[in-house]
């Protein structure tokens, strides 16, 4: 049996058997979530140092400077950070358009190259090479396309973001 969920991301064509795992991974996508992280910060801005911790203690206490910002030091950096946050999240929403159409990725690998220019994040280059067995090229682009609008880190960013896709 067949039946249609119209949400406010777009409207789901699902079975009676995947209802139950589509119902309740679509409910936990559109709920609140709240993630902290912890930056301290001693000194100037040139000879001071600081340290990153996250919720989930991934960053623990981790180094950064402005050696690691700006030269290659030792340690971490905001733009780093975004970098992976962007890559990771673009990522995970191309895996959910793929499963929401019928394909699950063998590997999807994004690199993304953050721009600070000025004072500013101008912008997030994202690379993608993906191996999706099964897919057409044309529905891929339409869900990669999906993907670089809609994930989180993309709406958040006020850059312009760029992608290069390629299906092997």
């Amino acid at each position: 049996m067949y039946g249609r969920r119209e949400t406010p991301q777009g409207s789901w064509l699902i079975t009676t058997r995947t209802s139950t795992c589509l119902y309740t991974l679509l409910n936990s996508l559109t709920m609140q979530i709240k993630r902290k992280s912890i930056a301290i910060w001693n000194g100037s801005g040139k000879e001071g140092k600081g340290s990153l911790t996250s919720q989930s203690t991934v960053l623990n206490e981790t180094q950064y400077g402005f050696s690691s910002r700006f030269e290659d030091g030792i340690g971490t950096n905001p733009e780093e950070l975004i970098a992976a946050a962007h890559a990771g999240c673009f990522s995970m929403k191309l895996a959910f358009n793929l499963q929401a159409a019928g394909f699950v990725a063998d590997e999807l690998k994004t690199e993304c190259v953050i721009v600070l220019e000025n004072g500013s994040v101008t912008e997030s280059n994202l690379t993608l090479s993906a191996k999706v067995p099964g897919i057409e090229q044309e529905k891929f682009d339409e869900l990669v396309a999906d993907a670089k609008a809609n994930c989180p880190i993309s709406k958040l960013l006020n850059a312009q973001i760029s992608l290069s896709a390629t299906l092997n």
